[in-house]
C-alpha cells in the first residue's frame, strides 16, 4: 500500500498498490469519464470509498449521485457564449437572426445536439459523423429545429433517421461509404463547389472550407491543422484524407465545443486570415468547471454527512436541487473569461509590447515553453507588429490560461489569503441558496484557502485582463501577490464592479467596441489606483482599513459630479 498524506487537508490517503504516484502532493485528484456516463463515475466513486479516499463520492465528478452534463448541456451552453460574443461582435443576433452553420456531429451527441438546439435560428446547411453526410442546402429554421430536437430526445439517433421530407431540395443524406456522391446545383450554389461527384471525403472538406457564418465542432477527430504542419504531424491518420488547412477556412466564427478539432496552430493560421475562434480549452470549458463545482460541493457535503447535520436522502436531493444555480455560476465564468480575451484582443494594437514582456514573465516564472505551446518568439513577434498583425485569439486564450494558474499559485500562500475580508470569495464560488444556509461551514471547507486563490485569479484577470499582474510587477517591483491585493482595494474603493455590470448589461443595446471602449475606461482607473496604493505602501495595510480610510471620500466627490465641474464640462459628463 502507499500512503499519501495532505497536511493542507489533514487526510492519509491509503492508495492501492497498482497507484503510482509521480505528482507532487496535491488536495485532490478528479476523475471524469470522457463520455459522461454514469456507469463510470460510479465505478470510480465505488473505488473511492473502498479505499477510504477521504473525497469520497467527489472523487469522480457524475454518477448516479452526481450532476448530468448532457441533461444539462453544461459544456455546448459555455461554447454558445463564446460564439454569441463572437457574433455580437460582428453586429449578429444569433439568438434573433438566422445564421448558417457546417457542424461536426450527429444530434445523439451532448456536445452537437445540446449546441445545435441552443438556437431557433440555426441553419444547419451541413453535417457529419462517422458514418453520414447530412445536407439541406436551405433549410428553414424553424421546422429544422423541431426536427433536430426530436432526433436529440431519440437516443442513438443518426442522420438517417432525419425525416428526408423536411430536407430542402438538392439535398439528403449520404453513406461515408458510397464511392461518389452527385454533387447538386443547390449543393454547388450553397458551398461553392465546382464538381460534379465527389467522393464522401472530398466532399466533406469542400464543406469545411464552404462560405457559412459558424463551423461548429462537436466531434471526435482533428480536422483542420496549419499549411506548415503534416498530416503526421497531426497525429489523426484516420482523417488524413479530408484534412484542411487554416487558412482556407471561409466561415466567420468556429465553435469548439469538442476537443482536438484544430490544431493551435490551424486555428492561429485561421485568426491571421481574419477568422474568429478561441480554443477547446476555452470554449468547452464549462463541462470541466461544473465537474469542480460538483467535487467542491461535494465535499461540503460530506462534511456535513460525517456530523449527522445532512441524511444521505436529503444530500442528494439537495444536490439535485442545486443543478440550475450551479449551472448559472458556470456560465458566468465562461462569460467573463471570454470577455476578457475579447478586451485584450481589443487593446492589443497598444498593449502588444506589454504582451511580449508577459509571455518572457512566463517563461521565467509560470512554467511555459513557447514552441510546446505554439506561442511565437520574441522576434516573430518583432515582425508581426511591424506588419500591425499581433497576438491572436488562440495565443491570448493560452496566454490568458497561463496567468490564472500562475497566480492560484502564488495567491494560495499568500499571507493575507485567510483575510475575513475575502471570504466573500470562498462563497461566491458556492450556489447562493447553499452559502446563506451553510455560511459558517463554508468558511471551514477544507479547501478554503485554494478557492478563494482560484475565485482571486479568475476574477482579477478576467476584470483587468492576463497583461495587468506582470505590467504592474515589472513597473512597480512589487510581487504579485502585493498586485492582486491592491487590485482588490483599487476595485472596492472605486465600485469598479457596479459600473461593470452596468456596462455589461447593454449587451445588445449598444455595439461591442462601446462597451469595449467603456471597459478599458474602467481599467485604466483601476491600473492607475492599484499602482498609487503600491507606490504609497497602503498595501500594508488591511482590506478593511484601507475600504474605510478611501472608499467614503472617493464617494463623496463622486456625488459633487457634474455640479461641481465647470459649465463647459457638463456636456462632456453627461
Amino acid at each position: 500500500m502507499l500512503d499519501i498524506t495532505d497536511n493542507r487537508v489533514g487526510a492519509k490517503i491509503s492508495s492501492p498498490l497498482s497507484v503510482v504516484k509521480r505528482d507532487d502532493d496535491d488536495p485532490y485528484l478528479v476523475v471524469a469519464a470522457d463520455k459522461g456516463t454514469a456507469t463510470f463515475s460510479d465505478i470510480a466513486n465505488g473505488l473511492s470509498a473502498q479505499n477510504g479516499f477521504w473525497l469520497g463520492d467527489g472523487f469522480a465528478s457524475g454518477g448516479s449521485n452526481g450532476y448530468d452534463h448532457k441533461q444539462m448541456g453544461i459544456t455546448a451552453k459555455g461554447a454558445w457564449l463564446s460564439v454569441q460574443r463572437h457574433f455580437r461582435e460582428l453586429g449578429i443576433d444569433i439568438q434573433k437572426e438566422d445564421f448558417t452553420v457546417v457542424g461536426i456531429g450527429d444530434m445523439s451527441g451532448d456536445v452537437f445536439g445540446n449546441g445545435m438546439l441552443l438556437s431557433k435560428h440555426i441553419c444547419l446547411q451541413a453535417a457529419f459523423n462517422h458514418l453520414q453526410l447530412f445536407i439541406d442546402p436551405t433549410p428553414n429554421s424553424a421546422r429544422s429545429f423541431t426536427e433536430r430536437s426530436r432526433l436529440f430526445k431519440n437516443q442513438g439517433s443518426s442522420w438517417k433517421d432525419y425525416n428526408a421530407s423536411l430536407i430542402s431540395k438538392g439535398g439528403g443524406v449520404f453513406s461515408r461509404q458510397s464511392k461518389s456522391i452527385a454533387i447538386t446545383a443547390q449543393m454547388k450554389s450553397c458551398f461553392d463547389i465546382e464538381a460534379d461527384s465527389l467522393t464522401p471525403d472530398e466532399l466533406i472538406s469542400a464543406l469545411l472550407v464552404s462560405p457559412v457564418d459558424m463551423l461548429w465542432n462537436g466531434g471526435i477527430g482533428t480536422y483542420v491543422k496549419a499549411t506548415s504542419e503534416s498530416h503526421q504531424e497531426v497525429g489523426d491518420k484516420a482523417n488524413d484524407s479530408l484534412r484542411v488547412n487554416g487558412k482556407q477556412l471561409r466561415c466567420k466564427v468556429i465553435g469548439e465545443g469538442g476537443n482536438l478539432g484544430f490544431t493551435q496552430l490551424g486555428r492561429i493560421e485561421y485568426a491571421m486570415h481574419g477568422g474568429v475562434s478561441l480554443t477547446d480549452f476555452i470554449d468547452n470549458s464549462a463541462g470541466v468547471d461544473c465537474s469542480d463545482h460538483e467535487v467542491n460541493i461535494k465535499i461540503l457535503l460530506n462534511t456535513l454527512g460525517k456530523k449527522a447535520q445532512l441524511s444521505e436522502k436529503n444530500r442528494s436531493s439537495l444536490l439535485q436541487s442545486m443543478t440550475e444555480d450551479v449551472s448559472q455560476l458556470v456560465l458566468a465564468n465562461n462569460y467573463s473569461q471570454v470577455q476578457a480575451i475579447s478586451l485584450a484582443n481589443y487593446e492589443m494594437e497598444f498593449r502588444n509590447k506589454e504582451y511580449a514582456g508577459l509571455i518572457s514573465f512566463l517563461e521565467r516564472g509560470a512554467g511555459l515553453i513557447r514552441d510546446l505551446e505554439f506561442l511565437p518568439s520574441a522576434e516573430q513577434l518583432e515582425e508581426r507588429t511591424a506588419k500591425q498583425q499581433y497576438l491572436t485569439r488562440p495565443e491570448i486564450s493560452t496566454v490568458t490560461s497561463y496567468v490564472k494558474m500562475y497566480l492560484k499559485q502564488v495567491l494560495v500562500n499568500a499571507d493575507y489569503i485567510d483575510d475575513g475580508y475575502l471570504e466573500k470569495y470562498l462563497h461566491d464560488a458556492f450556489p447562493a441558496s447553499l452559502a446563506k444556509k451553510y455560511h459558517i461551514e463554508i468558511s471551514k471547507h477544507p479547501l478554503k484557502r485554494e478557492l478563494i486563490a482560484t475565485q482571486l485569479a479568475n476574477f482579477v484577470v478576467n476584470l483587468v485582463g492576463p497583461s495587468f499582474i506582470y505590467r504592474l510587477v515589472d513597473s512597480t517591483g512589487a510581487s504579485a501577490n502585493d498586485v492582486v491585493k491592491a487590485a482588490v482595494m483599487a476595485k472596492d474603493i472605486f465600485d469598479i464592479e457596479k459600473y461593470w455590470l452596468q456596462i455589461e448589461a447593454l449587451d445588445y443595446k449598444v455595439s461591442a467596441n462601446t462597451q469595449a471602449a467603456m471597459m478599458t475606461r474602467l481599467t485604466r482607473l483601476l491600473r492607475l489606483a492599484t499602482r498609487w496604493l503600491l507606490r504609497h505602501q497602503e498595501g500594508v495595510m488591511g482590506f478593511a482599513e484601507v475600504q474605510k480610510l478611501f472608499a467614503g471620500q472617493i464617494n463623496a466627490v463622486r456625488m459633487m459630479y457634474p455640479q461641481k465641474l465647470p459649465p463647459d464640462a457638463h456636456r462632456v459628463v453627461r
